[in-house]
């Protein structure tokens, strides 16, 4: 019997201690808003979506926020917590190829 707890009681603190395996999301798109105030901001994902997003003390990159609305940005969270964000930086421009083709003009 005492072998039969100890063993459920190591299976329960090893099963605990995965919970918080550090796996992050990063989502990339346009950030729409910025609320100082609720310390949220507004992305718009490339897929569609807005997603609200809370900055929070530990956030990386959350300094220049104002200056970013509008603009590509990149969030990582954590995949348990999608909705506080780990860092926010600066995106990339648009790829070379997706500029809109220019229409030719006969002469």
């Amino acid at each position: 019997m005492k072998n039969i707890l100890s063993i459920l009681s190591v299976l329960a603190l090893a099963a605990a201690a995965q919970a918080g395996c550090g796996v992050t999301v990063t989502s990339e798109g346009t950030l729409k808003s910025f609320n100082a105030e609720k310390k949220e901001i507004v992305v718009s994902v490339k897929g569609g979506k807005d997603a609200t997003i809370t900055i929070t003390p530990e956030t990386t990159g959350a300094e220049g926020l104002k200056d970013l609305v509008g603009k590509a940005v990149k969030v990582e969270a954590s995949k348990h917590a999608v909705t506080k964000a780990l860092s926010v930086e600066a995106g990339a421009a648009a790829p070379a190829g997706d500029e809109k083709k220019k229409k030719k003009v006969k002469a």
